[in-house]
């Protein structure tokens, strides 16, 4: 096989002696053919149509139109035209961490919001409090979900009793409140403010989940159900990366491995909450690494079936320790996302939706990725730092008017949804009010402040 290890994306060839590669002995047409009939795809079926075949280097664009247009189609089989969205906020509690992710930056050094440090942080921690006001304003917009993911703080702790556990702990990332600027309260302080009435609560990952377990023998299933009794209703996949140790061994290190996040989801799908599965791609991995990943989500939608949808997340490089280590020089090309999008909707046959996100591909290549086997257009995202952080540039927030636009542009039809999916609206754009209507305070128009101008929340800092 000719070396097929990806150079679109700015990662030398060899430059990570990874054990798993790109190669195997399934044919393009073949894997191609089992995905047009809707049979299983293995592996190596995956890779051939992730690579456009593995025997050469490179992507073919001839090929890559033909695995767009069966994925395309097997979107139109699995949720037909339809393209969903919900009104949301990005609720972030803090920034403070401790984990040096060299994906990331969207953390601040943990230590830099401790009382009396001579370093300036540049992040945020917000209260409980300050959490439910954002919230309420959101609410007052039209919303009915709201995303918290947020930095392993020192100082959160599940809970009281949590606290009271981890106190003289040594060797468990905690210091109490006290030695912060400002108090994040605990993950069930947390979710209990930004839980109100008719508003979702989308929150906890499975790294969040553990250090809300440190220092303690609890297992993932009991910290769920905790903050299952606080107010949470669902949870995020992220956290994931890619699922695959060697590669997680090179871009986050401190994190969880990829036996602890799968625990950690099965914990969470035993309490009874379901959640989305992700996917963060075009840095160091190569295409066996992600379909392998893309197999492991498959595999626990067999076993648990709580999965809503699959989200893949386009790496944003610019700002990143990964670029200022020299370790990548750019992000994935528009074809490797086209073909991860594509790809993802052929072999993942137990999740029906796959996500767009317009807050890493931009406008257009967001509905491009609708017409490759997409359904979902993410939503309003009143707030998002993660992304912006790391160098993004494709803004923080969308109407429900400008999002309808967008989808009916390519002839779809634009639906809001409930982030579980469960409840179902067509957005008329015709009767001139195309605004949310599933949130509590939700009228059919566009999501505005006060003073009626469509414009995003104040971020609290310290």
């Amino acid at each position: 096989m000719a070396d097929a290890f990806r150079t679109q994306t700015g990662v030398p060839r060899g430059q990570y002696n990874f054990e798993r590669q790109p190669e195997t002995d399934q044919s393009f047409e073949n894997a191609l053919e089992k995905a047009r009939a809707g049979h299983r795809l293995s592996v190596a079926d995956g890779i051939e149509l992730m690579t456009t075949g593995s025997e050469t280097a490179g992507i073919s664009q001839q090929r890559m139109g033909r695995v767009v247009k069966a994925a395309d189609e097997r979107r139109r089989e699995v949720v037909g035209e339809e393209v969903t969205i919900v009104a949301n906020l990005n609720n972030n509690v803090t920034s403070a961490c401790g984990t040096g992710c060299l994906f990331c930056n969207y953390r601040d050094n943990a230590h830099t919001f401790e009382s009396g440090t001579k370093e300036e942080s540049r992040g945020f921690t917000k209260t409980p409090a300050e959490s439910r006001a954002i919230v309420a304003d959101a609410v007052d917009r039209g919303i009915s979900e709201v995303t918290s993911v947020s930095g392993l703080h020192p100082a959160l702790t599940l809970d009281e009793n949590h606290r009271e556990i981890i106190e003289d702990e040594i060797a468990v990332n905690y210091k109490p409140p006290a030695a912060y600027t400002k108090s994040p309260g605990t993950y069930t302080e947390q979710i209990q403010a930004m839980s109100m009435e008719g508003v979702h609560v989308h929150s906890m990952t499975p790294e969040e989940a553990d250090h809300a377990a440190r220092g303690t023998e609890w297992d993932y299933e009991t910290v769920y159900r905790r903050l299952k009794e606080a107010g949470l209703d669902s949870v995020p996949g992220t956290a994931a990366e890619i699922l695959v140790d060697e590669v997680r061994d090179v871009i986050c290190p401190g994190k969880i491995d990829t036996a602890t996040w799968f625990e950690a989801m099965e914990g969470a799908a035993a309490a009874g909450l379901p959640m989305t599965g992700t996917i963060m791609y075009g840095h160091v991995e190569n295409e066996a690494h992600r379909v392998l990943h893309l197999k492991r989500i498959r595999d626990l939608q067999d076993r648990m079936g709580a999965m809503t949808e699959f989200v893949p997340l386009s790496f944003i490089h610019e700002d990143t320790p990964l670029v200022e280590r020299d370790m990548v020089d750019a992000g994935a090309t528009p074809a490797e996302d086209t073909l991860m999008i594509a790809v993802s909707r052929l072999f993942l046959d137990n999740i029906d939706h796959i996500q767009s996100s317009w807050v890493k591909f931009g406008n257009e290549r967001g509905l491009d990725m609708l017409e490759a086997g997409a359904d979902d257009f993410m939503g309003t995202i009143l707030s998002e730092e993660i992304t912006k952080r790391a160098g993004g540039g494709n803004g923080e927030f969308r109407s429900f008017a400008d999002l309808t636009s967008l989808i009916e542009s390519i002839d779809r039809i634009p639906v809001e949804r409930s982030t579980d999916y469960d409840i179902r609206r067509r957005i008329d754009s015709a009767n001139g009010r195309p605004g949310p209507g599933l949130g509590p305070k939700a009228d059919l128009t566009p999501l505005l402040n006060r003073d009626g101008e469509e414009t995003e929340p104040a971020i609290l800092g310290d």
